[in-house]
């Protein structure tokens, strides 16, 4: 054992007891005590143990347990796993409550809780336990107020149970709300994101539609102009040409005019050199040499030939 060591373990045993009274146990040896099964009566009565493990509650062998005269302040939660146990002795203990599992303890016929701080309804049941029939009493009415205890306790867990599955409905059925409002917010998170890009688009086809009509109205605007500036230019040559063509026309007659003179002047010359007696003038000669020359080489023309027989058939 840890604090006490306790030596030569089974040859405390006597018939189906083992005494470890007195032996300043802070600790109780279980590993030890499972050791020696036959060991079904256990006196740890006057030592300084406060708690007893777990594992005492694998002892589950023991049939009686003397823990009086120590300072146990509770009990573990596993002792209804001693099913075997019929004989417990707690006297002048620091318990103030027993584990719920103590109602487990259906072998239990005697129990003696006296000068323990109880609390006032276990005390109550527990009685003064003064004698063997009171402590059988006790027992009885201990594991009656347990089992009483439990079944409030198993109540309790119940309608805790209940009332958590409640809660759990409501957190479900509240994120079922919640997940149904995230849904719908995202459809219309959907919805309004599509009406927006559908509007994005038609402002788009609207705004090319402006630049086309913008761009037909430039380009028939241009072609206007165009029109405009080609009527203007055949007004233009309407209307400038004629007074140069008219201009022109009447230099063309002045010219005419004027070589008309000249002919009729040069014919006057040349009649008066050739047919008056002028001829014979020294002005005239010169004419007459020109005239002479001109007539000769006219002569040699084939169509002035032609011309001058024909002049002659007709004087014939």
């Amino acid at each position: 054992m840890s604090k006490v060591k306790v030596e030569n373990l089974r040859e405390k045993v006597e018939g189906n007891e083992l005494d470890l009274s007195l032996s300043n146990l802070t600790e109780v040896p279980v590993k030890e005590l499972a050791a020696v099964p036959k060991a079904t009566v256990l006196d740890l009565s006057c030592n300084n143990l406060t708690t007893l493990p777990p594992e005492f509650c694998t002892l589950t062998h023991l049939v009686k347990v003397d823990l009086s005269k120590n300072q146990l302040v509770s009990l573990p939660e596993e002792i209804g796993r001693l099913s075997n146990l019929q004989h417990l002795d707690l006297y002048n203990n620091k318990l103030v409550r027993l584990p719920l599992s103590f109602s487990q303890l259906k072998s239990l016929k005697w129990l003696d809780l006296k000068d323990n701080p109880l609390e006032q309804s276990l005390a109550k049941a527990a009685g003064d336990c003064l004698d063997e029939k009171q402590c059988r009493q006790c027992s009885t009415k201990v594991l009656q107020h347990m089992r009483f205890l439990q079944e409030e306790a198993d109540k309790e867990r119940e309608r805790r149970l209940l009332k958590e599955r409640e809660q759990e409905k409501k957190r479900e059925a509240k994120q079922k709300e919640k997940e149904a409002r995230e849904r719908e917010a995202q459809k219309k998170k959907k919805a309004e994101e599509k009406e927006r890009k559908r509007k994005e688009y038609q402002a788009q086809m609207a705004a090319l539609a402006a630049q086309e009509q913008q761009k037909k109205k430039k380009e028939e605007k241009k072609k206007k102009a165009n029109q405009n500036q080609d009527k203007e230019k055949k007004k233009a040559s309407a209307s400038v040409p004629p007074s140069k063509c008219s201009l022109c026309s009447r230099l063309f007659s002045w010219f005419l005019r004027l070589l008309l003179l000249l002919i009729v002047g040069a014919a006057a010359v040349i009649a008066v050199c050739q047919a008056t007696d002028l001829r014979k003038e020294a002005f005239c000669a010169p004419v007459n040499l020109y005239v002479h020359e001109a007539l000769s080489w006219a002569q040699d023309l084939e169509v002035v030939q032609q011309v001058i027989q024909k002049i002659s058939d007709l004087q014939a």
